[in-house]
């Protein structure tokens, strides 16, 4: 194993790390509050996060072992198994991303209407759709014989070893794509771009009000009307850059991989393998990036963070209390008789 294979395997092993223990406290923060599981919405990320994990325990190890072995690292009925979990999963995760982002739209463009409109059935009824639709594409490909070991990213996906069938598995793989990833992006940009714009006219709004404020306000200190103008600027660039996040990060970590299987198609251009498996790192990559983008910084996930730490070391103290009680009663016993 040369000095690429071994960062590549590094970055796999980081990758899948993060993954499992963000992934796993966003999980625990989830059971822990039922703030957080009331709304509607946190059906979307519990489906996320469930995959997320799902697909770090199951898909990472397997890639990271052909890695590092240089071969197919399972029996061809594990390896088609494992192909419909990474194609399903995939499918999935972007879908739940797409109903994240009507979800951060209803609630921005319809805040009196949000809770009558969005309620625990129709989220119900959304995260099924996102089954179904994920479902229907591994299954095909599986009656199809489509899944097996891809060579170039080093994992169990999306792949056909039949020449006289490159024409209609290329079919297929455009359809998957376009149908979960560019569906996924247009949900995304047209949703998010519209929040942004309704975001920015609440700035406004609120610029024009505290401008108005400071003109009447004459005789304020200046270094206050310096921390509200830093004020509005911090405002105005806040969505901003969440918005950025969102798309940002669906588009470094999917847009690589969809795009090299998509050239892979073409018999005259040959993917490398390096560059084959830091796609799919990239891929993966975004189950790590998801408790973080949609959770962890969230003011309620941190609370409910700091809550499960407490009470981890508020158990540890009183257990190692209790031991030192007992010790001591035990070593006080013979001097009392």
């Amino acid at each position: 194993m040369n000095s690429w294979d071994a960062g590549l395997a590094g970055l796999l092993a980081a990758t899948m790390g993060v993954s499992l223990l963000a992934n796993a406290l966003v999980l625990l923060c989830l059971l822990h509050s039922a703030a957080l599981r009331r709304p509607a919405p946190a059906l979307f990320t519990l489906n996320l996060t469930c995959g997320n994990l799902l697909g770090t325990v199951v898909n990472m190890p397997l890639t990271l072992a052909a890695v590092v072995a240089q071969r197919q690292p399972a029996g061809d009925r594990l390896c088609r198994l494992v192909a419909f979990l990474d194609t399903f999963l995939a499918s999935n995760a972007m879908l739940s991303m797409a109903a994240l982002g009507l979800d951060r739209w209803a609630a921005v463009v319809f805040p009196l209407r949000y809770r009558a409109r969005v309620r625990p059935r129709g989220a119900a009824l959304l995260v099924a759709y996102t089954w179904l639709h994920a479902l229907a594409f591994p299954a095909a490909a599986l009656a199809r014989s489509w899944l097996g070991f891809h060579a170039p990213s080093a994992s169990c996906a999306l792949c056909s070893r039949r020449p006289d069938e490159r024409l209609r598995f290329a079919l297929f793989s455009g359809a998957f794509h376009a149908l979960s990833f560019l569906l996924a992006l247009l949900v995304l940009c047209a949703t998010y771009l519209k929040v942004l714009r309704v975001a920015r006219a609440h700035c406004r709004r609120i610029d024009v009000i505290t401008m108005q404020t400071l003109v009447l306000l004459v005789d304020i200190h200046p270094s206050v009307r310096e921390r509200c103008l830093e004020e509005q600027r911090r405002r105005r660039q806040r969505a901003t850059r969440k918005i950025s996040t969102f798309i940002g990060t669906f588009l470094l970590c999917f847009a690589p991989y969809v795009l090299t299987r998509l050239v892979e198609l073409s018999a005259t251009v040959p993917i490398a393998s390096h560059w084959g498996v830091l796609s799919k790192c990239l891929a993966y990559s975004k189950a790590a990036s998801d408790p973080f983008v949609y959770s962890l910084l969230r003011h309620q996930y941190r609370q409910s963070c700091k809550e499960i730490l407490t009470r981890l070391f508020h158990r540890r103290s009183l257990r190692s209390s209790g031991l030192a009680g007992g010790s001591h009663s035990q070593n006080t016993l013979p001097v009392a008789e």
